[in-house]
């Protein structure tokens, strides 16, 4: 997800980051696409946030989707904005701390946004409160926190790590007769294993070998060799985000004396990028299951999205239509679209958006997840859960180096969630 700037252009958008001083944001607009001319109605100003640390390869680096942002607004715009209205984008550089968080959270609730979309932040506890307090909704997060399903101004587009876990047990239960599972040694970690047995469970099979993992090792030696040891001719699967690639290096250097034991993971901590950064058809995850929320990268329905990006990202190769975090900004500003549409002529604030949304402002994302909804009888409503309204992934596996659908059409696990222990610290 890392590249080289956007090259200039000689449309007149200008983009920058939302660190600047407050005086300069009110004089050069900071941050945000002025957008089309033409356009009758007052503009809808919104932020996204992720870390973008290009400068650092071993940190969490989502660029792609405020990246993502300035693309759909531009697209958006030349269109005549959302209903009439421009649609303008203050981005914001998380940093993946919790100081960063809650100083993208605050930036958010002083320009007055109408809602953050499409975002990035493992720190949900740092960012949720100021946006609580100011009544600003956040629309299709990544769903790297807890509090995105929790939180009573969130309106998530997936059913988070959770809902990959509990599906990914599902995946392996049609082939695996036992599972080891690697996971980080981490409060975070410690709720893996339940979600991941219950989907096992589902199909009778045994629940998986634990295998616990520091979250910053260079290598996985002992934690490869026990997996290995204890699935057999069963499955393997890893779930250490950035490290699940590292992981997998430690895997192959033993796969010689690999009983048969297959690979697999979630979206998230390995997909296309990674897949063709390790070798496309040559590379470790050849042959993989992978549990995602959404369509396979090649599938027709994300052919709209390439399409904008191709004409208005400008070249900026962060912008992947392959990544997931690039695809998650793309439906979470098809939801936004959606609700703001849903108005008419009415006024557009966070208000009137947050009242939309939980009355059943429908959202049609092109089939890339079901129609969603936010009305408190569409909510799983468990109490570990209650916000998540899609509780569907897919099952992919890697043939020739691509990520390919393995099953047609979407696994709903609405039941295994539900069904699962609530652990999470």
């Amino acid at each position: 997800m890392t590249g080289r700037r956007r090259p200039t252009s000689p449309r007149p958008y200008t983009f920058v980051t939302c660190t600047a001083a407050a005086g300069a944001f009110l004089i050069s607009g900071c941050g945000v696409l002025p957008g089309a001319s033409g356009v009758s109605r007052g503009p809808v100003t919104v932020m996204t946030w992720a870390p973008d640390r290009s400068d650092d390869v071993a940190a969490v680096n989502m660029s792609g989707m405020t990246a993502m942002a300035r693309t759909y607004a531009r697209w958006v715009n030349d269109q005549g904005g959302i209903g009439g209205r421009r649609l303008k984008v203050i981005i914001c550089n998380e940093g993946d701390t919790s100081v960063g968080a809650e100083k993208c959270a605050r930036e958010a609730v002083r320009e007055k946004v109408t809602a953050v979309v499409g975002s990035y932040s493992r720190h949900g506890r740092s960012f949720m409160a100021p946006l609580e307090a100011a009544g600003v909704p956040y629309i299709g997060g990544y769903g790297a926190s807890d509090e995105e399903f929790t939180s009573y101004v969130s309106y998530p587009v997936n059913g988070g790590q959770s809902a990959l876990l509990a599906g990914n047990g599902k995946q392996l239960a049609a082939d695996c007769d036992r599972v080891s599972l690697v996971r980080p040694d981490s409060i975070a970690g410690d709720g893996m294993p339940p979600l991941l047995d219950a989907g096992l469970l589902d199909a009778d099979r045994p629940e998986s070998v634990d295998i616990l993992a520091p979250e910053d090792a260079t290598s996985y030696d002992d934690q490869a060799a026990k997996s290995l040891e204890r699935a057999g001719d069963g499955c393997v699967t890893a779930v250490l985000g950035d490290r699940t690639e590292t992981f997998f290096d430690s895997f192959r250097r033993l796969e010689p004396e690999n009983g048969g034991a297959r690979i697999s993971s979630v979206l998230g901590s390995v997909g296309q990028p990674l897949i063709d950064r390790t070798g496309g058809r040559n590379s470790p995850f050849e042959g993989a299951y992978v549990t995602g929320w959404y369509p396979d990268p090649g599938d027709a329905r994300w052919d709209t999205m390439r399409e904008v990006i191709r004409e208005h990202a400008f070249g900026d190769n962060r912008v992947d239509p392959q990544d997931t975090g690039v695809q998650t900004t793309w439906i979470a500003y098809t939801a936004l679209r959606a609700a703001i549409e849903s108005l008419g002529d009415s006024e557009v604030t966070s208000g009137t958006v947050t009242t939309a949304l939980n009355h059943g402002a429908e959202v049609d994302t092109g089939g890339l997840t079901p129609v969603l909804r936010w009305r408190y009888k569409d909510m799983l409503g468990s109490s570990a859960y209650p916000r998540i309204v899609n509780a569907k992934v897919t099952f992919q596996v890697v043939r020739e180096g691509r990520l390919v659908a393995q099953r047609k059409g979407f696994v709903d696990v609405t039941e295994t969630l539900t069904e699962a222990p609530n652990v999470k610290g």
